[in-house]
């Protein structure tokens, strides 16, 4: 049976940590590099009720693509949701591991999932990373349908491939755009869009598109936009992972149990239709 240093080591090698943004909080969050791992529960938020989970579940370690302590902290009291989080995982002997922006980096990596679970063929990075020869790591990608199809059925398609959240899918431009070349990125994009316009697609997917962001951006080019719940548009990642993590195991013969969390912790609970129009009086 593996120890935890052992799935750390093989996760880093998957997602090396020198990946990550500068700002990011990445690796190993808590847990004893030497206990024995057997069962890895792979979740997108370190939230109490995947800590339940996991509890549940019977595991060692649970990996999450956001971190715990983003900013730092100075203190994991137990009367903080954070602090409880920690001190529920240390009585428990399960460790914590976040890969973030460097699993947005890789290859594949977050994006790479987001395409897949929405049709796309993938071409290559929005954003390519220098340090990459091959030119397939970076933040974002682009990638292709097999047929272009009007933003209505594309946006549709979108809302098909992702889990579902009180959000829904929200587009963005003339819904019978013909819709065939697609930037998409995982989580936060709307800082991209300079790059998306760059890349000549006609339609962007991604999550937290903010009014202004998103209204200039419609302005400067006809590019679609299509906006999806943050952790919607992360959570293919987790079966990537989970893929890539049991490939180590039977090579190396660990016999590692899996989980991908299915608990929707989008902060969204609910969605009231809107039928309030202004008129002129």
């Amino acid at each position: 049976m593996p120890t935890l240093s052992d799935v750390r080591r093989a996760l880093d090698e998957l997602y090396p940590p020198a990946w990550a943004e500068s700002w990011d909080a990445v690796g190993l969050v808590c847990g004893d590099p030497e206990d024995e791992v057997s069962r890895v529960l792979l979740a997108v938020d370190p939230v109490q009720d995947v800590v339940d989970e996991a509890i549940a579940f019977g595991a060692q370690l649970v990996v999450t693509h956001h971190p715990l302590y983003l900013r730092g902290t100075t203190t994991v009291a137990a009367d903080t949701f954070k602090g409880k989080v920690v001190h529920t995982l240390i009585r428990q002997g399960i460790g914590l591991l976040v890969a973030h922006t460097n699993a947005d980096h890789a290859d594949p990596g977050v994006s790479d999932a987001l395409a897949e679970a929405v049709g796309l063929r993938i071409t290559g990075p929005l954003i390519p990373d220098p340090s990459d020869p091959a030119g397939r790591r970076g933040t974002g990608r682009i990638g292709e349908l097999p047929e272009a199809e009007p933003l209505s059925a594309f946006a549709a398609r979108v809302a098909a491939g992702l889990p579902a959240t009180a959000q829904g899918v929200r587009a963005a431009g003339d819904l019978d755009k013909p819709i065939r070349r697609v930037a998409v990125c995982g989580g936060s994009g709307d800082s991209f869009f300079a790059e998306v316009r760059a890349a000549g697609v006609d339609a962007y997917v991604t999550a937290d598109l903010r009014h202004h962001p998103a209204s200039e951006a419609r302005e400067h080019a006809d590019v679609a936009l299509v906006d999806a719940a943050h952790w919607a548009t992360e959570w293919p990642w987790l079966r990537s992972a989970e893929s890539a993590l049991l490939a180590v195991s039977d090579k190396h013969g660990w016999g590692l149990v899996t989980r991908v969390s299915t608990h929707v912790t989008d902060p969204w609970t609910a969605h009231a239709p809107m039928s309030f129009a202004p008129t002129t009086a």
